[in-house]
């Protein structure tokens, strides 16, 4: 049997400054996932790292512990792989005042 697969794109072209998340995204049938984020215009300022946030009920969140860079220029990809995580996920990030990010997010799910 093959395994299931599926790509879910949860932030495209939006523009990330001060508290930023992708949308909710229920991902509780599957058994991992990549998060690839790609910057689709040059960041403005230093970046933190982003965050993998999940959740119960898609509405209240708790860090899931694993942060990974976001990325520094143009077209640049960052990713980020994620097990055990329950039901809901999303990517939160804290910019710094001035800072911004354009941003194509997408979850990549395996069964």
């Amino acid at each position: 049997m093959l395994p299931e697969n599926l790509t879910a794109v949860v932030a495209r072209n939006e523009i990330w400054t001060g508290d930023s998340a992708t949308e909710p995204y229920e991902a509780g049938w599957a058994k991992e996932v990549v998060v690839f984020v790609r910057a689709l215009k040059e960041p403005i300022g230093a970046l933190p790292k982003a965050r993998i946030e999940i959740s119960a009920d898609g509405m209240h969140w708790a860090p899931e512990g694993s942060e990974f860079e976001l990325p520094a220029a143009k077209d640049a990809v960052t990713f980020q792989r994620v097990a055990h995580f329950g039901n809901f996920l999303r990517v939160a990030v804290t910019l710094q005042e001035g800072v911004e990010i354009a941003v194509l997010v997408t979850f990549h799910l395996k069964a």
